[in-house]
């Protein structure tokens, strides 16, 4: 009984949070999908029209997310910014 109480209560809290964001063009439940997984930035990137970007959702990956995570880190750390990732990726995603 307690564990389905849990459920009903953790399903309404997310189905109000979610509500508000539904109203506007994005937002919803990629919206709340993008904050959660990806972060701030992705999320409101989400909703500001750009497309998640694959090597974003490889992070949710368990083990395959280690290698990804480096490349980015070795990306950031050769200085790469959002319009060199939107030269090479497209303007649909930086």
């Amino acid at each position: 009984m307690k564990k389905i109480v849990a459920i009903v209560l953790l399903v309404s809290l997310l189905g109000a949070s979610v509500a508000p964001a539904a109203t506007s063009q994005r937002g919803g439940i990629m919206g709340f999908i993008a904050g959660c997984c990806f972060g701030v930035r992705t999320a409101g990137a989400y909703n500001d029209g750009k497309e998640i970007h694959w090597r974003e959702w490889v992070m949710i990956v368990p083990v395959v997310n280690l290698v990804f995570a480096i490349w980015t880190g070795i990306d950031g750390a050769n200085g790469w910014t959002t319009k060199d990732y939107a030269a090479q990726y497209g303007s649909a995603y930086y």
